[in-house]
């Protein structure tokens, strides 16, 4: 090879490295960002509400869908375990793949209380209503956000009542 091309060949090698540990740093630095974020997802079923807090600071509030008198939503403290978009919908006798009749619409986020999870619809007009089997249904393009926000591990909170804290949120985010 002769000496041009070697250090031309050099250059080029030097520069992708140099580019690639730019990209591979900026990378780590998302990571470590990510993980220095505190998450939590408030949901008040008697309001139909649900805040994501980012820091203890609100960056959003949905309205939503919670489970019927007959499937009532579970209370507690529960977390994030599963993210799955454009999931498919299992029932005994019944499956319905990605699409627009799909119950669970367009997302996914599944909670530690098992069978329980976060979800689109293929019915809008049931968000604000006591009509799910117990999971918090949100619009599809509201599930979305949410989506891209969360993560596994953070914390979801199910309040049966309005507690002071549950109050002050809906009354800062006006």
């Amino acid at each position: 090879m002769s000496t041009k091309r070697t250090t031309a060949w050099i250059l080029a090698a030097t520069m992708a490295a140099m580019f690639l540990g730019r990209t591979a740093a900026a990378a780590d630095e998302a990571r470590s960002a990510d993980r220095a974020v505190t998450r939590r997802i408030v949901v008040s079923l008697p309001d139909r509400k649900l805040v994501l807090l980012e820091n203890d600071a609100i960056v959003s509030i949905y309205p939503v869908a919670v489970g019927a008198p007959v499937s009532p939503s579970p209370v507690g403290t529960f977390s994030v375990v599963t993210r799955v978009a454009n999931p498919t919908y299992y029932k005994p006798g019944k499956v319905v793949g990605p699409g627009a009749a799909n119950p669970v619409g367009t997302r996914w986020i599944g909670l530690s209380a098992k069978g329980y999870g976060i979800h689109g619809t293929d019915n809008p007009g049931s968000i604000g209503y006591a009509k799910s089997h117990g999971c918090i249904r949100l619009r599809n393009q509201d599930v979305e956000r949410l989506f891209e926000r969360v993560r596994p591990g953070d914390v979801v909170e199910l309040h049966a009542e309005r507690t002071p804290e549950i109050e002050r949120l809906f009354t800062e985010s006006r």
